[in-house]
């Protein structure tokens, strides 16, 4: 079985868990717009993540304070913080993305594996302006339902993609801003190049943004997604080890050239 498939399935669970809650859910935890953040700026822009532990790493920074972290984050120009909210393979929670929202005046994802219309209320619930849809995880109709629903929400949706194939799947919905990881989720290997594979069919759709996930560790990679067309990058490990956030973070705003068309 893969790492994707043992989280999905632990995932389901998680769903039942949070339907037998029949919780009251408010909505009222302001939204911020992604999509502007990430659009026609000059440099890379970072979406910054609080990543407490991983499948493939193990604990990265279990007893992070996850307000400090976003609030240094944030000083440090970061365009949005990535908030894991799975527990059980990851360490995180919809504690920590509630707290990160109620702290920063930027756009919050809510980094999750999302099967479910439950789990998008909770995460707007807990201030999330932006969700996580993976294309590999979701059955196109399905993927399509929980596209159309966190819209209705005001939601922005990070599309995720890992291949040219969920691309187009991706594309078709009209995902305005496409996650390219670079880590295969079934073994947790990681290759830049995805970025680059995909980004020649995504090059001609210029009112969509490209993220590149996963892998990005320096100035050097940072450049290198930026000119295969990436307009931001996703980076946790990196961030989370330092020492110097705002050095850390700086480091990899470079300015933005696309090399590859």
């Amino acid at each position: 079985m893969t790492i994707l498939q043992q989280i999905l399935d632990e995932k389901v669970n998680k769903v039942a868990e949070l339907k037998m809650k029949k919780a009251t859910l408010n909505f009222d935890l302001p939204l911020y717009s992604l999509y502007d953040a990430l659009i026609q700026k000059d440099t890379l822009q970072i979406i910054a993540e609080i990543k407490r532990a991983s499948p493939s790493k193990g604990i990265i920074k279990a007893n992070v304070d996850v307000v400090k972290q976003a609030q240094q984050y944030e000083a440090a120009g970061a365009a949005c913080i990535s908030v894991l909210t799975d527990e059980p393979f990851f360490k995180g929670s919809y504690e920590d993305l509630r707290k990160v929202a109620q702290a920063v005046s930027i756009p919050v994802l809510c980094k999750d594996f999302i099967l479910d219309e439950i789990q998008i209320d909770y995460a707007r619930a807990n201030g999330a302006s932006v969700i996580l849809l993976i294309v590999a995880a979701l059955e196109s109709e399905r993927l399509r339902e929980l596209y159309t629903y966190a819209n209705q929400m005001n939601l922005a949706i990070l599309v995720e993609v890992h291949s040219v194939e969920e691309y187009e799947r991706a594309h078709a919905l009209g995902a305005k801003i496409i996650g390219i990881n670079n880590r295969n989720l079934k073994n947790f290997e990681v290759d830049l190049k995805h970025t680059q594979t995909i980004a020649k069919a995504f090059s001609n759709n210029t009112d969509q943004v490209l993220v590149s996930e996963s892998g990005i560790k320096n100035t050097e990679d940072a450049k290198m997604v930026s000119a295969y067309g990436a307009s931001a990058i996703l980076v946790g490990e990196t961030l989370m080890k330092s020492e110097n956030v705002e050095a850390a973070l700086q480091m990899l705003a470079v300015k933005k050239v696309r090399e590859v068309e």
